[in-house]
């Protein structure tokens, strides 16, 4: 990479890892090696690095906490660490402004200094704000919407190192393409963020029969504010998550660290990594686990962030996918189906979550009806490699026909001609892309295989899918 002696002295500046330093993903299941991996820590910072890439036909990317299990940040060029972006800018009753860079957990912590909280979260809050937002990240509840739903302002610095302002008054269209911008518009510096007084949730989870819940999703996804199904495959077992706004104050959940630390963690990997060569293990590992930590009802009171969240365990491969929520009973029973006869053995839980629909162009809530979002995982015990492929074949073979739209931060079977017809702002959000990005400064190997249309930008490979090759 040739930049005159200026633009590396400016790059070098703010570099905060060695040339050679590897970027992965945090189930080290994609890599990247960027050149220059930097700390921008203004807007200023960042419209200098857009510009230097312009003119040396670089691509630059922005990555938080690296946890999309794809390769939607990777690039060899220029990666932008966004961490010391991370201020608290101000807020009202209904909604605070924070620079892109910011971590949720930190973000809660500031609302919660100002008595305020986001409505909904999804499972984890170590991703930034505006990474959260890049590929709709979601939470679950009929009556809201994803984490792009809830974006009412944003500024990003576009491919000509501009700065953009929109909301819901000002740019309208422009927000409704980057609350859901994939890193293809801009590097996301500030974000405004409907909020609501801080509130308790109350959270009681219980078994069922899988069955029981199928026969009528519907009634289970109304039964509470915030609902999560775990299905565990192999088995007609399943626990229902329900959770409401409350009064009550904290009442801790009744956790063990025997139980859910030591063995359902430590012993569980271990059991893992065993079951790669037992494979056939595996439906009676999913039966003991579920009598031993979930086969009873456990009740707990606490603060909506720390009730939402919870431990994801170790690393992953993970495929989710939303489908209109009158479908979703009948795809799960196809893929129950499946499991049962295809000889195939998968790792519990099929987790289930409910969205409302959205007008941000690319949530795959987009539309006016509710979704139902289906993931499946497979663990990578010690970062060791599983049997997955077949397992996603069937399941996005599924998902297609059921109308379904794959959750952009993962790994995905899905192409240009495929969201053509599965999004119908999906063009215009082209159009904004080509508007935003006119040199394709943000393209990287996922937007190029995924978004562009075939044979429109031909950069070298910037990214590295782990050379794993399970022989199980």
């Amino acid at each position: 990479m040739d930049l005159n002696e200026e633009d590396a002295k400016f790059l070098n500046s703010l570099r905060i890892q060695p040339h050679g330093f590897k970027f992965q993903n945090w189930a080290r299941t994609f890599s990247s090696q960027p050149t220059y991996y930097v700390a921008p820590t203004s807007e200023q910072d960042i419209s200098r690095i857009v510009r230097i890439a312009n003119k040396h036909k670089l691509t630059v990317k922005a990555v938080g906490s690296g946890h999309s299990p794809s390769d939607i940040a990777c690039t060899n060029a220029i990666m932008l660490n966004m961490d010391k972006m991370n201020r608290f800018i101000s807020c009202d009753a209904e909604a605070a402004t924070v620079q892109g860079g910011m971590r949720l957990y930190q973000l809660h912590e500031e609302l919660k200094q100002r008595q305020l909280a986001l409505s909904n979260l999804g499972s984890i809050s170590d991703q930034s704000i505006a990474g959260a937002i890049a590929t709709a990240t979601h939470g679950t509840g009929i009556e809201y919407g994803d984490m792009s739903d809830m974006v009412v302002g944003l500024v990003l610095i576009d491919g000509q190192g501009q700065r953009q302002e929109c909301s819901l008054a000002h740019n309208r269209s422009l927000l409704d393409a980057a609350r859901c911008h994939l890193g293809a518009l801009g590097i996301v510096t500030q974000v405004t963020v409907k909020c609501e007084p801080m509130f308790w949730l109350r959270a009681v989870q219980e078994p069922e029969s899988f069955i029981s819940v199928t026969q009528d999703l519907h009634a289970v996804a109304k039964s509470a504010e915030h609902v999560r199904v775990w299905w565990f495959p192999h088995t007609d077992n399943a626990v229902v998550w329900r959770a409401n706004r409350t009064r009550s104050r904290t009442r801790k959940s009744p956790e063990s660290f025997v139980r859910d630390r030591l063995y359902g963690f430590h012993i569980y990997q271990m059991q893992l990594l065993k079951a790669r060569c037992f494979p056939n293990s595996i439906p009676h590992l999913t039966r003991e686990h579920f009598a031993r930590r979930f086969d009873f009802r456990r009740e707990w009171v606490d603060e909506g962030f720390r009730v939402f969240n919870f431990d994801c365990l170790f690393p992953q491969y993970v495929n989710e996918w939303a489908v209109p929520l009158d479908q979703a009973a009948e795809a799960l029973q196809e893929l129950q189906q499946w499991t049962d006869e295809s000889g195939a053995r998968v790792h519990f839980p099929v987790e289930i979550r409910f969205v409302r629909g959205t007008s941000v162009w690319l949530s795959p809530a987009s539309g006016d009806q509710i979704v139902c979002y289906i993931g499946v995982i497979m663990y990578r015990p010690y970062h060791r490699p599983v049997p997955y492929k077949a397992y996603w074949q069937a399941f996005e073979r599924i998902m297609r026909k059921h109308e379904g739209r794959p959750h952009w931060a993962k790994a995905h079977g899905m192409f240009f001609h495929d969201f053509v017809s599965r999004y119908p702002r999906f063009n215009q959000f082209l159009e904004t892309r080509n508007q935003c990005d006119p040199h394709h400064v943000f393209v990287n190997d996922y937007l190029r295989r995924h978004i562009l249309p075939p044979g429109t930008s031909q950069n070298q490979q910037e990214s590295q899918i782990s050379t794993e090759n399970p022989r199980l």
